[in-house]
């Protein structure tokens, strides 16, 4: 068997690397450190590589970026790989407004690249796509709220569940981030859909795990866990910080992916979080933090909340359920918040100490 994994050296990437590593013949990673750039030196992931290069036995790290026509087609056509995890991508919701382009060319150009190099080279390759759920816009906004002590939560008990799959994706407000991953994750809809390609385009939520190279404008779990080790202070922007998001484990994110791989469904669309047990608001994540570091976690409030932002969201999980049974979530929020902010105290001190 052979993986290729696409921003081998981000949270979900190098996670589907170290999985994969003891199961596959040989990994491909592919990753420029664009993140760096996009974040500047907290978005650094050289020490992610590091690890992967110290840590995994059938690993190898190819320095390219996916923007890159080219250099895609050659990779998988010299690899031919049996599964492709494709999670390279712009990430952050702020960021694309100031640079649109970067944002596009990686998010939707890069993704087309490579679908058509798997349709050309590897037609057998099963393709998973790690979208967002930005793709839904702030049409989530839309379902009646109840506004509760420390937290917002659906008012209707036909909402308990959370967000579905038939939630519709146009007529709402995105992000410039947001359109370019629903771009992409159209796309690769059509290439299951038309070519027959074994596509599989998983909708995440909050995807978190001690690897995540955090900063203030994506990775919010770790980044709140590394305010926590430093003394620092988080600043939470609009709705009180009554805001709620489901975190899921990137481990978890990646058993899904092995599913799918096992049991294709060409064209498929899956939402993937945590779901409500899962779920938590910023209010209620501060203190969980704050009682693992023994003392408060300062913050400070901006009261205009981001455009596009999400007051709400818990993932539905039933249909994914229900098409892969034997997939169930095996970190709870509690272990989650434990390990991101452990880890993160022991592999990145110097990382901590800079916050």
């Amino acid at each position: 068997m052979k993986v290729l994994v696409t921003g081998s050296s981000g949270l979900i990437g190098s996670e589907a690397v170290r999985y994969f590593d003891a199961k596959a013949d040989v990994v491909y990673g592919i990753d420029n450190n664009m993140r760096a750039d996009f974040f500047g030196p907290d978005g650094d992931t050289s020490w992610t590589l590091g690890s992967l290069r110290d840590s995994c036995e059938n690993f190898e790290h190819r320095d390219l970026d996916i923007r890159d026509r080219a250099a895609m087609l050659r990779v998988i056509a010299d690899t031919t790989p049996d599964l492709i995890i494709h999670c390279a991508a712009q990430p952050s919701h702020d960021l694309a407004k100031s640079r649109p382009f970067d944002d596009f060319d990686v998010n939707a150009v890069g993704t087309l690249n490579l679908l058509e190099a798997t349709r050309l080279h590897a037609p057998e390759a099963v393709f998973i796509l790690m979208s967002t759920n930005k793709v839904y816009g702030d049409a989530p906004n839309e379902l009646p709220l109840a506004e509760l002590p420390t937290r917002f939560d659906y008012a209707r008990p036909e909402d308990y569940e959370g967000i579905g799959e038939s939630l519709r994706i146009d007529r709402s407000t995105h992000s410039l981030f947001g359109c370019s991953k629903l771009a992409g994750d159209v796309m690769a809809q059509e290439y299951g859909k038309y070519f027959g390609l074994k596509t599989g385009i998983f909708r995440g939520g909050c995807l978190t795990g001690p690897f995540h190279s955090a900063v203030p404008l994506h990775g919010f779990l770790a980044y709140m866990a590394r305010v926590a080790l430093t003394g620092g202070t988080y600043n939470v922007i609009g709705y009180k910080g009554k805001q709620v998001r489901d975190q899921i484990h990137s481990e978890d994110v990646v058993r899904a992916f092995e599913a799918f791989y096992r049991d294709p469904r060409p064209g498929e669309v899956y939402n993937l979080g945590g779901g409500r047990g899962n779920a938590a608001s910023l209010l209620e994540l501060l203190d969980r933090f704050g009682q693992l570091a023994g003392r408060p976690i300062p913050h400070t409030y901006q009261e205009i909340n981001r455009v596009g932002d999400h007051i709400c969201y818990m993932t539905d999980l039933r249909k994914f359920r229900s098409h892969y049974p034997d997939w169930e979530l095996s970190f709870s929020l509690d272990d989650i918040v434990d390990d991101v902010f452990q880890t993160l105290r022991k592999l990145r001190p110097a990382a901590a100490m800079a916050g």
